[in-house]
This record gives C-alpha cells, sequence and structure tokens, in this order.
C-alpha cells in the first residue's frame, strides 16, 4: 500500500516526471510528449495518494490496477512507473529504442507495472470492466481506473462500455477523461463534436464529476468521492491544457506526436522549472 503524499509534495513530484516525459521523448525523438504533459498531474494522484500497489510484486492479486486506453499517453506511465520503483529511471532514456522494454505503447508482457497492452483507442474501458468483474467475481477489494482522451470518446466502443458498467453496478471501475480538446491533428469539436459530454454519461447512469485536471487538491477530492460513490460507475472529466508546462508546444494540434528537439531541451525544462 503506498503512503498518500501531502499536495505540496505530489506538486513536486508531477513537476519530477514532466521533466522526465520531455527528456525522454526528445531522447527519442518521437513519442506524445503533450499528450502525456497534460495527464501528469492526474497520473501523479492515482500513483502517489490513491492507488495501492507493489513495485516489488508487479502482479500482486490485491492492487489497484490503471489502464492507459490513450496508450500513446504512456510516457506519463513510464515516468510514475520509474518514479515508483518498478524499474530504474535511467531506463527511461531506452524510450522506443530496439528491443527496449518501454515502447511507443504500453506492452503489458515486457514492462512491469503495465496491466493493458494498448494502442487501438477505445478499448481500455471494456477492459477495466473485465477487470472490474473478475474482482467482484474473486473477492477482491481492489479498483480499476481508466483514463481515456476526448478525441476517444468518438469511438462506439466506449459507448458500448459506457452502457456495460452501470448494468453491472461495477462501483469499483472510475473513467478518467482527459478533456485537453485535442486529437490527432485537429482540434476535436472541429473534427467531430463529443459535446454535451457531461450529459451522455449522465444518461448511461455514471456519477459525473467535472474538475480542473491539472489541480491537484480538486484531483483528489474526485478520486475520493469516486471511491465512496456506490451502486454505480464514476467517470471524472478532466478539463485539461495539452502540453501543459511548456509553453511552445501546448494546445497547439500540430504538435500531436512530436517530440521537442534537443535545441529547444534546456527551454522547455527551464519553463517547467528546476528539480526540486
Amino acid at each position: 500500500m503506498q503512503q498518500k503524499k501531502p499536495v505540496d509534495e505530489l506538486k513536486k513530484i508531477a513537476q519530477e516526471l514532466r521533466r522526465d516525459i520531455v527528456q525522454m521523448t526528445t531522447e527519442a525523438g518521437s513519442g506524445h510528449p503533450t499528450s502525456s504533459l497534460s495527464c501528469i498531474d492526474i497520473l501523479t494522484c492515482l500513483y502517489f495518494s490513491e492507488m495501492n500497489y507493489d513495485p516489488k510484486r508487479p502482479d500482486w492479486p490485491e492492487r489497484d490496477r490503471f489502464v492507459m486506453s490513450k496508450g500513446h499517453a504512456v510516457p506519463a506511465q513510464y515516468a510514475c512507473l520509474a518514479k515508483a520503483g518498478f524499474f530504474p529511471k535511467q531506463e527511461l532514456f531506452s524510450l522506443r529504442k530496439i528491443n527496449s522494454r518501454l515502447q511507443g505503447h504500453p506492452d503489458r508482457v515486457k514492462t512491469p507495472g503495465i496491466e493493458v497492452s494498448g494502442g487501438s483507442l477505445g478499448q481500455g474501458l471494456s477492459v477495466g470492466n473485465g477487470m472490474a468483474m473478475a474482482g467482484r467475481l474473486d473477492k477482491k477489494n481492489y479498483r480499476v481506473y481508466v483514463l481515456m482522451g476526448d478525441g476517444e470518446q468518438q469511438e462506439g466502443q466506449i459507448w458500448e462500455a459506457a452502457m456495460t458498467a452501470p448494468n453491472f453496478k461495477l462501483d469499483n471501475v472510475c473513467g478518467i477523461i482527459d478533456l485537453n480538446g485535442i486529437q490527432n491533428d485537429e482540434w476535436v469539436e472541429k473534427e467531430k463534436s463529443i459535446q454535451p459530454l457531461v450529459d451522455k454519461w449522465r444518461s448511461f447512469n455514471w456519477h459525473v464529476i467535472e474538475i480542473n485536471g491539472h489541480d491537484i487538491p480538486q484531483i483528489l477530492s474526485a478520486l475520493e468521492q469516486a471511491r465512496k460513490t456506490k451502486g454505480r460507475p464514476t467517470v471524472i472529466i478532466a478539463k485539461t491544457v495539452k502540453g501543459k508546462g511548456v509553453s511552445f508546444i501546448s494546445d497547439n494540434p500540430d504538435m500531436h506526436g512530436v517530440a521537442v528537439k534537443k535545441e529547444d531541451l534546456e527551454k522547455a525544462l527551464a519553463e517547467i522549472g528546476d528539480k526540486k
């Protein structure tokens, strides 16, 4: 079980992990730093305050499960896993290299701490529902957290899974939507509108919580509320900024899947701030 950390410490960890994300993707020369930066505050709260796990026993049966449904943002999860002790931090700089355990999308076979191999959008919530059902059958108290993208809400399978969880009263499932407004190459609302998103999830009988996805106290409060909600699943709709922390790559559809250039790395790290 992880010891819950205070807000100030969580903010420092998120800052450190932002640096890791930018550095590892720049070293790789590819990846999705902006998608990772938009959700890192959420993952920081999950891994260092909310979830129960044991890095020395990644397959511990009682562990909480985290599913990275928007699999291209896995550098954010790698940064958390390294910080938590699942593998050495230096391994982050093997991202996307041949024979590395850290590929561009999550691989549950190769990488300790990864629950689900991902890449094809829309599948994570279905897998999370299955994990939650298995936990109920096995009489386990673990919870399942599924991080989805907002562009991913255009996938039909999301809504099949959204119908399923309340039907089986899976209150051990918590969906989280990284609402950064941008998908591959375009603004989400310009590509295909997903609004009214809150009303849609409510109509599927989910408990819906809206938050600022970069506000640590709001994230912690939402996760606590989700844990206490019984009889139906919870979805947290988190408004975020794609590329949060680095101004020259943030909130720009053209920067999806683009790593910071090596000559701009120090500028990016300076904006994030000194490592504490």
